[in-house]
C-alpha cells in the first residue's frame, strides 16, 4: 500500500514538473511582419485576433503582446526604413 501511495506520488510529481516546463517555454509567432515605410511614425494595428511584438532578435519572454503596435524611423537623410520583425499571435 506505501509503495502504490509513493508511486502516485511521483507520477504526480512528474506531471505538474512536465506541464511547468512546457509552461515556461515561449511559443513562436504565428506570423511575422516587416514594415517598409517613410521616414517618421509608424503604427501596425491587430484589428481583430491578434497580438504583435517587436521580434527582431527572437521572442523575448518579458515582453507582453499587444495589439498596437508604433516604432518611429529618424535619421539623417533617411527617406525610407524597414522595421525589423514583428512577430504576431492569434488569439485562441
Amino acid at each position: 500500500m506505501k509503495r502504490r501511495a509513493l508511486r502516485m506520488l511521483a507520477a504526480a510529481g512528474l506531471l505538474a514538473l512536465g506541464w511547468a516546463a512546457g509552461r515556461a517555454q515561449t511559443s513562436a509567432p504565428d506570423f511575422e511582419l516587416i514594415v517598409n515605410s517613410p521616414a517618421g511614425d509608424v503604427s501596425v494595428e491587430c484589428v481583430r485576433g491578434c497580438e504583435l511584438a517587436w521580434t527582431e532578435r527572437g521572442v523575448n519572454v518579458r515582453a507582453r503582446p499587444m495589439t498596437t503596435f508604433s516604432f518611429e524611423c529618424t535619421g539623417p537623410g533617411q527617406l525610407r526604413c524597414t522595421s525589423g520583425r514583428i512577430g504576431g499571435w492569434l488569439k485562441r
